[in-house]
C-alpha cells in the first residue's frame, strides 16, 4: 500500500529549533554489532548551533561501541512529511528517524516501525507518560516512539495594557469565565482598541475546557458543553473583544497581535520571551506568564526505529542513547524553551534552565516543566488537517453570527466522522 493513500493527520507542530550541544555515554555496548552501520535522520536541525551537538553525539556513541558507524543526515523543515513518505515507499526509511506522533502513526499503520513496547517495555517507563502514550495508536498494538523533546503553552498577559484599561491585574484569570469577563472589560474601556481573545475555538480550546473530542471511535465535540464554549467566543466578538481577522483562514495567530500591542493576552511556549526580545522588546517588562487555562497542551517530537533496519539492535541502542536523560539535558541547554522527554529531566528543571539568561523565560520554563507530566496532546491522532480547517470555518461562521453554534458544531462533527470512516 502506498503511504500517500493514508489519511493525513492534523498539521504538526514541528518544534523546529535553532540550537544544541553535548553527549553522554551509552548505557551499554551494542554487543554483536561490530561492523554494523546505521543512518540517523533529524528534521531541520543541521545548522551552526546544532551540528556540533550531533557530531559529538555520534562520535561518543561510536567510541562506546567500537566498530559501529552512525551516519547522521538531516532533512529541511519544509516538505518533511513528503520526504518521509517517499523514503518509506521506496524502502529507504532511515534506521533511526525523528518523527512526531502524527507521522509515526502513518508508518505504524503499514508496519514500518519497530514496536518499542515489544522489544523493551521497561525502557518506556523513563519517558513522560503523555508523550509515550501519544505513540500508542488506535487499533494498532504497541508503542512506536521515544519522547525526545517536548513543548507546551502558557498564558501570557500584557499587564500594562490591562492596567491602563482600568482592570485589576492582581488576580489574573485562571478559568475561561474570568478570562472572557476581563476581555470584555478591557475592550469596553479601550473602545475595542485592545483585544484579548484573538482566535476562534478549535478542538484544543474545546478539550482545554473539558469538552470530550472523541469517544468510542467517533467524534463527539458537538455537545452542550462545546456549545457553551463557542458561545463565549461569539459574545466576545460581539463585544469587540476579538479582532475580525481572527475569523479569516489566513490569520497568523494571537501571538502576532500580542507582539504588535493589539492584544493583551496570548498563549505561547516558554520560549516566548526570546521572541519578544527580538520582535517586541518594549513588551518584556510588562509581560507575565501564568499556567495555561484548562490543561497544558503537549507538543511532541520523538525518535522511532525502522522495522526494516538491517542492524535492528544497533538502531534500537542508538535511539535509546540519543533520548537518554543525560543527552536530552545537554540538548535542551541550547534548545531553550523546550523540555526533555524524560521524567527525570522534567523533575529537575534546573538541570537545563540554569543556562537561560532571560529571567522571564527561565521562570516560565520552570513553571511549564511542572505541567509537562500532566500535559496531553491537543488533537486526537485521528483528527486530520482537513477536519481542523472545516471546523475552523464553521466555528468562524458561528462566532460571526451567520449560523447557529449548534449547527456549526454538528456540521463539523459530521464532516469529521464521515472522513474518519473513509
Amino acid at each position: 500500500m502506498k503511504l500517500r493513500n493514508i489519511v493525513v493527520p492534523v498539521a504538526v507542530l514541528s518544534l523546529l529549533l535553532t540550537a544544541c550541544t553535548g553527549g553522554a555515554p551509552a548505557d551499554k555496548k551494542a554487543d554483536g554489532e561490530q561492523g554494523k552501520e546505521i543512518t540517523f535522520q533529524t528534521w531541520s536541525l543541521k545548522n551552526d548551533r546544532f551540528t556540533p551537538y550531533f557530531q559529538k553525539l555520534v562520535s561518543d556513541f561510536e567510541k562506546e561501541n567500537p566498530g559501529t558507524k552512525v551516519n547522521w543526515i538531516d532533512q529541511p523543515g519544509d516538505g518533511y512529511e513528503d520526504k518521509i513518505l517517499q523514503q518509506a515507499d521506496s524502502n529507504e526509511l532511515p534506521d533511526v528517524v525523528n518523527l512526531p506522533p502524527e507521522f509515526a502513526y502513518k508508518l505504524a499503520q503499514v508496519n514500518m516501525l519497530v514496536d518499542l513496547e515489544a522489544v523493551d517495555s521497561k525502557k518506556l517507563d523513563e519517558y513522560v507518560d503523555g508523550a509515550t502514550n501519544a505513540y500508542r495508536f488506535p487499533k494498532i498494538k504497541g508503542q512506536y516512539g521515544y519522547a525526545w523533546y517536548l513543548g507546551t503553552d502558557l498564558n501570557w498577559f500584557n499587564t500594562k495594557s490591562i492596567q491602563e484599561a482600568g482592570v485589576d491585574t492582581t488576580k489574573l484569570p485562571t478559568d475561561l469565565d474570568a478570562l472572557f469577563d476581563m476581555a470584555k472589560k478591557v475592550a469596553k474601556a479601550t473602545d475595542g482598541k485592545i483585544k484579548m481573545i484573538a482566535d476562534v475555538p478549535r478542538t484544543g480550546s474545546l478539550s482545554a475546557a473539558g469538552v470530550k473530542i472523541i469517544q468510542d471511535g467517533k467524534f463527539v465535540f458537538n455537545s452542550p458543553e462545546a456549545v457553551k464554549v463557542v458561545e463565549r467566543y461569539k459574545d466576545a466578538y460581539a463585544a469587540g473583544a476579538m479582532p475580525p481577522e481572527a475569523l479569516n483562514a489566513d490569520y497568523l495567530g494571537n501571538s502576532a497581535l500580542y507582539k504588535k500591542g493589539k492584544t493583551a493576552w496570548t498563549t505561547a511556549s516558554a520560549g516566548f520571551p526570546s521572541e519578544l526580545e527580538k520582535e517586541a522588546p518594549t513588551l518584556l517588562d510588562s509581560t507575565v506568564s501564568t499556567p495555561r487555562i484548562g490543561y497544558a497542551p503537549l507538543f511532541i517530537q520523538g525518535i522511532s526505529v525502522s522495522a526494516k533496519s538491517k542492524a535492528p539492535d544497533l538502531a534500537l541502542k542508538f535511539a535509546q542513547y540519543a533520548t537518554s536523560n543525560a543527552n536530552q539535558i545537554e540538548f535542551l541547554k541550547i534548545a531553550q524553551g523546550f523540555f526533555p522527554g524524560t521524567k527525570e529531566g522534567n523533575a529537575n528543571p534546573s538541570s537545563f534552565t540554569d543556562v537561560i539568561k532571560n529571567p522571564l523565560q527561565k521562570a516560565a520554563t520552570e513553571q511549564a516543566a511542572s505541567a509537562i507530566g500532566k500535559a496531553t496532546p491537543e488533537y486526537p491522532i485521528q483528527f486530520t488537517y482537513d477536519m481542523d480547517k472545516y471546523l475552523q470555518q464553521q466555528v468562524a461562521l458561528a462566532v460571526k453570527g451567520d449560523i447557529p453554534v449548534q449547527e456549526a458544531l454538528d456540521k463539523a462533527v459530521d464532516y469529521a466522522n464521515k472522513n474518519l470512516a473513509k
